[in-house]
């Protein structure tokens, strides 16, 4: 299994970008596909995430400007972010995991940085 991040970069505050997870060798429908993040000296936190059948869950700070979506034609998985903040700024990961058999995949992360 691998798992691709792209799309991280600088952007202004209020700004937007969309992030890419490319996933090989995974099928999405049996894998809560996530976004976490982690920023310097802090703990890596849960973004937003893709349940099974559909189902989103966001992180409260993200709630109304992330969106998480997964086209299943191109195995990807995107984190559209709008209305950036600086508090946003952190590496960004994509996380692939099962539920009942603790099988547990990470990218290797891009950067986001929010800065005028």
């Amino acid at each position: 299994v691998q798992l691709v991040e792209s799309g991280g970069g600088l952007a202004q505050p209020g700004g937007s970008l969309r992030l890419s997870c490319a996933a090989s060798d995974l099928n999405f429908a049996f894998y809560i596909m996530g976004w976490y993040r982690q920023a310097p000296g802090k703990p890596r936190e849960l973004v937003a995430e893709n349940l099974y059948r559909g189902a989103t869950n966001y992180a409260d700070s993200v709630k109304g400007r992330f969106t998480v979506n997964i086209d299943n034609n191109k195995n990807t998985l995107y984190l559209q972010m709008n209305s950036l903040k600086p508090e946003d700024t952190a590496v960004y990961y994509c996380n692939a995991r099962t539920q009942t058999t603790g099988l547990d995949y990470w990218g290797q992360g891009t950067q986001v940085t929010v800065s005028a």
